[in-house]
């Protein structure tokens, strides 16, 4: 399943580390620093038998989804010969998370983990296999690539709060996320080139019927590998209500609100070089291979900096870079006001990668924040939103990009994003989201 994880042994769970202390900065998790500092943190989070298999799963399932957008794209053209239907399969990976993740996510706190996690693999493994079938309309294959992204912020936001449970609040669970996006980073690498190869020796409907395999493989491994804990929530009523109950009172936290609106706004502005490389490297006339590598720049320069952060950095040193970093990871689109050539363009593409290891800070934070009831639905709340304004940023870029030139609307997201990202650092610091007490109390609905 896209981005989620969260396996475990039958029977007890490991034993968690302790919490942070009340203030991040100045009590960080002091086996957590340690371990940053002697490069073990990474080795410490394999340490732990059920992570294993909620990483051996996460990675399975985020290359199933890589695959299954480029087997699908090549697909709906051959059916089509329509260059914005097969865009479209694209698109339709962003824009539903809105929908999941307001209107289901409080499945992620009503339901077991385990159960809510396999239910989910298995949705987008039948949703696969039913790609594969003869003479499935077009329309229909849209339909399941939307029910897929619909139930992909449920199970990133289930599996988040499973990695709370199997390895506690405090650095095992900073490093443990910062493993799932390596992962996600690095399965758009692998699963592209994999998808490339693929469709190069076999039918697209056989590599949909791989994908479904790898749902199911990562189905299983969660199943077998995970532990059978409760649900933490106790709502009751309506999935419906209880879902936009919930986010109501995510929202009306100010804490909680600044954290969401500093993972959220530094992505979204990141992401519209990327949605503009191909017209950039046509400017250029650079041929397809060109501007393949100009996609691989941001993922390669993601998955550099966050092992090597997360390998040397001991944890009061990643959480003092978070602000840096955020506002690092907008500057560079400034850089293509000077129409850089394809090496240099290359180079700003992979600075801006390195922006992603802000994230170890806004994990800590936010972890700390939200009470431990909420803290499924609320990691749901985060994936949907992340994912729902990059889809809305790609696209405005798009728009601009028909009016205006590219060399003015590269850099211009720099200086919008620029001011955006220091406004929402000042909100976090107003909202004392950084001292967040690491044991969770009850959450205000009145705060504001």
């Amino acid at each position: 399943m896209p981005t989620p994880t969260g396996p475990a042994q039958p029977g007890p769970a490991p034993t968690c580390p302790a919490a942070p202390g009340p203030d991040d900065r100045d009590g960080p998790d002091d086996r957590g620093d340690a371990a940053g500092r002697s490069g073990a943190g990474y080795r410490a989070v394999f340490a732990v038998p059920e992570f294993r298999f909620v990483f051996a799963a996460h990675l399975l399932s985020s290359l199933g989804v890589v695959v299954c957008e480029i087997a699908l794209s090549v697909l709906v053209y051959r059916l089509t010969d329509s260059p914005l239907l097969s865009a479209l399969t694209f698109a339709l990976g962003l824009l539903p998370y809105v929908i999941g993740g307001t209107l289901l996510s409080a499945v992620a706190d009503r339901y077991p983990a385990r159960r809510v996690l396999v239910l989910c693999d298995a949705v987008c493994a039948g949703a696969a296999a039913a790609m594969v079938l003869p003479g499935t309309p077009v329309a229909v294959l849209l339909g399941l690539r939307c029910l897929i992204a619909a139930v992909a912020p449920v199970f990133a936001g289930t599996r988040a709060g499973t990695l709370g449970e199997i390895l506690g609040e405090g650095e095992l669970f900073v490093l443990g996320r910062s493993l799932v996006r390596i992962v996600n980073q690095g399965a758009q690498l692998a699963g592209f080139a994999a998808g490339g190869l693929l469709l190069a020796a076999v039918t697209p409907g056989a590599v949909l019927g791989i994908t479904a395999g790898t749902f199911t493989a990562s189905a299983l491994l969660l199943r077998l590998g995970t532990a059978a804990r409760p649900a933490r929530g106790r709502a009751a009523g309506a999935l419906l209500g209880a879902s936009l109950a919930g986010v109501r009172r995510l929202l009306a936290d100010r804490r909680i609100r600044a954290l969401l609106l500093l993972s959220w706004v530094p992505p979204a502005v990141v992401v519209v070089p990327e949605a503009l490389l191909v017209p950039y490297g046509g400017l250029l006339g650079v041929g397809p291979a060109g501007q393949g590598l100009l996609m691989c720049g941001m993922p390669v320069g993601a998955v550099v900096a966050e092992t090597l952060v997360g390998t040397f950095l001991g944890a009061r040193a990643r959480t003092r870079l978070t602000f840096p970093l955020g506002m690092f990871a907008v500057l560079p689109s400034l850089g293509f006001a000077a129409r850089p050539s394809w090496g240099w363009a290359l180079v700003l593409l992979v600075l801006t990668g390195t922006g992603i290891a802000y994230n170890f800070g806004v994990d800590r934070w936010f972890v700390a924040a939200v009470p431990e009831e909420l803290l499924g639905q609320a990691m749901t709340v985060m994936q949907a939103g992340r994912m729902t304004i990059m889809g809305l940023a790609m696209g405005a870029a798009g728009v601009a990009a028909e009016y205006a030139p590219l060399p003015v609307v590269m850099p211009a997201a720099g200086v919008v994003g620029a001011v955006a990202v220091l406004a929402v650092i000042a909100a976090v610091r107003r909202s004392g989201a950084r001292g967040a007490a690491g044991g969770r109390g009850p959450l205000h609905e009145t705060e504001s």
